[in-house]
């Protein structure tokens, strides 16, 4: 999910001219270098994607389904899934051959390192027309494709893998057992966007608890003393 909001962070930014912009992106791609260097997510992505080609071929025997939709589906996950077997080594590790990006990374860890007197060549890069930074961004970030193709597919079957229920959390508290026996996901609270309350959760396999807080401007968030009625979709696929 850290990833699916560093994606839709560069979508918006490619979308602007600027020069800040275009460091928005840089600065975005480095964080999802980051991740992906610092753990076997092509691995995991892989299983998921297996694990849900095997789940989703099972129901093309089923009568009440769209056979049209699940055949493209299923042709979409094995187009991801044979193009990150086919790339050997980690996601982004090629990236990270190039030596604009060796430096820019080098210097991200020192707060405004990315000065244009610190990084004169990245300061080069920026003043360059904007159909040439947008052609290498658009390089660089189809580094990425695949995966980003994944993480969106799986999310979504996720997502979408239950009905959300009404409920009620008492004085803005709200407590459920999960069954042992269902390896849930993924828990989506809703709420209208005119509430004044935002939802902490917090659980572990047995149960969880959601806390209904509200802002009070400079002060500690407080829980709401009032019946809070919300959405719950506990996702399992």
């Amino acid at each position: 999910m850290r990833l699916e909001q560093l994606f839709q962070q560069i979508d918006h930014f490619m979308k602007g001219s600027s020069i800040w912009e275009s460091r928005g992106v840089i600065s975005s791609l480095l964080d999802i270098i980051a991740i992906f260097s610092r753990n076997d997510l092509k691995s995991e992505i892989l299983k998921e994607v297996d694990r849900h080609l095997t789940l989703l071929n099972k129901m093309t025997s089923s009568d009440n389904i769209d056979h049209a939709k699940l055949r493209t589906v299923l042709s979409n996950l094995a187009s991801i899934g044979d193009e990150l077997y086919s790339n050997p080594g980690k996601i982004g590790n090629s990236l990270m051959e190039n030596e604009l990006f060796k430096c820019i990374s080098q210097r991200s860890a020192i707060p405004g390192g990315t000065c244009a007197f610190d990084l004169p060549a990245y300061h080069y890069w920026l003043q360059m027309d904007l159909g040439q930074r947008r052609q290498d961004m658009d390089a660089w970030t189809k580094h990425f494709a695949a995966s980003r193709s994944a993480i969106d597919l799986l999310l979504n079957f996720i997502r979408q893998s239950a009905t959300p229920t009404e409920e009620l959390g008492s004085a803005g508290f709200y407590q459920k057992t999960l069954d042992h026996s269902l390896p849930f996901q993924l828990l989506r609270v809703g709420l209208p966007r005119s509430s004044p309350y935002y939802a902490e959760i917090s659980g572990g396999k047995h149960r969880f608890t959601i806390r209904f807080m509200q802002s009070n401007g400079d002060e500690r968030p407080t829980q709401s003393v009032r019946d809070v009625g919300f959405l719950l979709t506990c996702c399992l696929l």
